[in-house]
């Protein structure tokens, strides 16, 4: 299971999300973040499923669980592949 975390970046807050910073959770399919999702107890409404690259926004603590759990830890360089990678899996241009 090839799943990946970014680093924490500043965020805007929102009604549903009171933090300052945030990292995405994605992995190279959907079936593959959803399953890790569930191994590390994300709930499933936070789920983003983005037409650019679905994904979860983590907190630092999730971050870490997340890490912990075996998740890879990767740049925005990484993310920005994973959401090519995805486009055109989709044919999105």
């Amino acid at each position: 299971m090839s799943v990946y975390v970014d680093e924490m970046s500043p965020c805007i807050q929102t009604a549903k999300w009171h933090y300052d910073q945030s990292c995405h959770l994605a992995a190279d399919s959907v079936e593959e973040l959803q399953e890790f999702a569930r191994v590390i107890k994300l709930s499933r409404s936070w789920f983003q499923n983005k037409p650019e690259l679905p994904h979860y926004d983590l907190t630092y603590g999730m971050r870490a669980r997340a890490v912990a759990f075996g998740a890879i830890e990767v740049d925005r360089i990484k993310i920005s592949e994973l959401m090519q990678m995805y486009r055109s899996k989709k044919g999105i241009k």
